[in-house]
């Protein structure tokens, strides 16, 4: 009777949490989708799947400890720099804040980006899930360091001095000249007219998400394949382990 009578209390515990976690589950979902929605309305010219990426890859942060942002900048690698390929949102309000044009470092290609590193000196850019971190004043006037929250990707950001700036080589009148933007030493350089509209949007914890379809990338990134893996912190900050969920 006592093993009976645990059992059916195991069992009844087991409903009351799949009641109680479920509504939950789907209200998240629920969220997650209004969002995608949303941004999606707002940004018809960003492919749906680049978008879905860099949500994903928020929410895997965010459950790993990185704080809620306010704010997403999404750099689409995979289209030419000729092009806007720079997205600003507002996550509270669903809207699109800025499209705009961003450079690629000039090892990584030349009209298009092919070519990511994490390694110092190698001018390319990185690909993956930033934490925009402090303002300062640079030898490229106002600028946003950048913190990389993935490692073997991108977790070298900072040492690699990769940091938002404005850029006078990033306007459309070199495109109508070169067929191209100028090329940065591995930064996501901007236009000198919105570079303090983009630091001030991003500064103090906002995330970056830069894509590209790199096939290792998308099979090993802990934050776009949201398991046991490492998301790291930056500078002053703990790495978090990956909950599995």
């Amino acid at each position: 009777m006592v093993v009976r009578g645990l059992k059916r209390a195991l069992f009844m515990s087991a409903c009351v949490a799949t009641f109680i976690l479920s509504p939950l589950s789907s209200v998240a979902a629920a969220q997650g989708e209004s969002l995608f929605a949303g941004l999606s309305r707002s940004a018809p010219n960003l492919d749906p799947q680049v978008l879905r990426y860099a949500l994903d890859a928020t929410e895997c942060a965010i459950h790993n400890g990185v704080s809620t942002p306010s704010r997403l900048a999404v750099i689409d690698f995979s289209l030419p720099s000729s092009e806007q390929r720079l997205w600003i949102f507002d996550l509270e309000e669903k809207a699109l804040l800025l499209r705009d044009l961003v450079a690629h470092g000039r090892n990584s290609g030349d009209l298009e980006s092919t070519q990511f590193s994490n390694v110092e000196g190698s001018h390319q850019s990185s690909i993956g899930l930033f934490r925009a971190a402090e303002s300062y004043q640079g030898k490229h006037g106002y600028s946003l360091r950048l913190d990389g929250l993935e490692p073997g990707f991108n977790d070298l950001a900072r040492q690699r001095a990769i940091v938002i700036h404005g850029a006078d080589y990033v306007d459309p009148s070199w495109v109508d000249a070169y067929g191209r933007i100028g090329r940065s030493l591995g930064c996501p350089a901007v236009r000198q007219e919105i570079s303090d509209q983009v630091v001030d949007n991003l500064k103090g914890g906002q995330l970056v998400f830069k894509y590209y379809p790199d096939k290792e990338w998308l099979a090993r990134s802990g934050l776009l394949n949201c398991g046991s893996r490492t998301v790291a912190g930056g500078p002053g900050h703990d790495n978090v382990q990956g909950s599995g969920s």
